[in-house]
Order: structure tokens, then C-alpha cells, then sequence
């Protein structure tokens, strides 16, 4: 049976990105992306729903987005689900998250826009010298148990 894991998500970030550097000299840019859901309800009211969700970026594209996205600023971000699983080291407990890895995104809007593209889908003032970066999954770190050695 085949599988798909691909993720195509549209909203604003919630937080500055943070920019840190691994001990092996990758780069990973940490973020939260808030997107937002508008639907009726049984009683025919309008209703509005927010999902909150950790995105991770690699390589060149995490310094892409660090250095050109703040709070607020709508993004478009393809990636894949990832499961994480640990022990609290202070209670004991159990923790897990699901989080998206990032493997390609698209700036929507201007530098300071927050109103989305204009007619033909990009804007006049987005930055010229960082187009879209598109690269390959991140490396698998040692620790990681990845199952991706089907070359599909």
C-alpha cells in the first residue's frame, strides 16, 4: 500500500522565527504558523477556528525565513507530519507532539503586508533577492529511526 505525508498549510506566523545552528553546522529555524478555519455552525451562526502548529525549516530555507519573516506575516508552507515522542525528564511523564517539517514555502504579501498577493499572485514588494528555496528533506540525525530508504 503506498503512503503520502504532505502537508499544505496557509497562515501567519505567531511568533518570530528562531534561527539556531546544530552542533554539525545545519541550521534549523523554529516557528509557530496559526491558520485559520471559517465555517457555520448547527445554529447557522458564522464561526471562526484557529489550529496552532510547530513548523521546523532546514538548511538555507530556515535562514531565508528567519531573516525575512516576523510575527504576523502570512506565509505558505509545504512539508511533511512528524511524531515526536519523549520522557519528561522533571515529571517522568510521557510527551509527544506532531509537528511539520518544512520542505518548500512561498512568501504571500508584501514586506509589510498583511492583505495576501496582489492580481496575478505575487506582490511588488516582496524581497527580490530571496526567492523560494527549494531543497531536499533535512538530514536525519543519529537519533532519528527514519524509514525512508524506499526510493519513492
Amino acid at each position: 500500500m503506498a503512503n503520502l505525508n504532505r502537508v499544505l498549510l496557509i497562515g501567519n506566523l505567531t511568533r518570530d522565527p528562531e534561527l539556531r545552528v546544530t552542533p554539525k553546522g545545519s541550521s534549523i529555524c523554529q516557528f509557530g504558523l496559526a491558520v485559520n478555519r471559517t465555517f457555520k455552525d448547527a445554529a447557522g451562526q458564522q464561526r471562526e477556528e484557529t489550529t496552532f502548529v510547530d513548523i521546523e525549516a532546514w538548511g538555507r530555507q530556515g535562514e531565508v525565513i528567519s531573516k525575512y519573516c516576523t510575527k504576523g506575516r502570512p506565509l505558505f508552507v509545504e512539508g511533511r507530519l512528524r511524531f515526536d515522542s519523549w520522557e519528561d525528564k522533571s515529571t517522568g511523564q510521557k510527551r509527544s507532539r506532531l509537528s511539520v517539517v518544512l520542505e518548500n514555502f512561498q512568501f504571500i504579501g508584501g514586506r509589510g503586508d498583511e492583505q495576501g498577493p496582489g492580481p496575478g499572485g505575487e506582490s511588488d514588494t516582496a524581497p527580490r533577492s530571496a526567492p523560494p528555496v527549494r531543497q531536499s528533506s533535512p538530514p536525519p540525525a543519529a537519533d532519528d529511526n527514519l524509514d525512508e530508504d524506499v526510493p519513492f
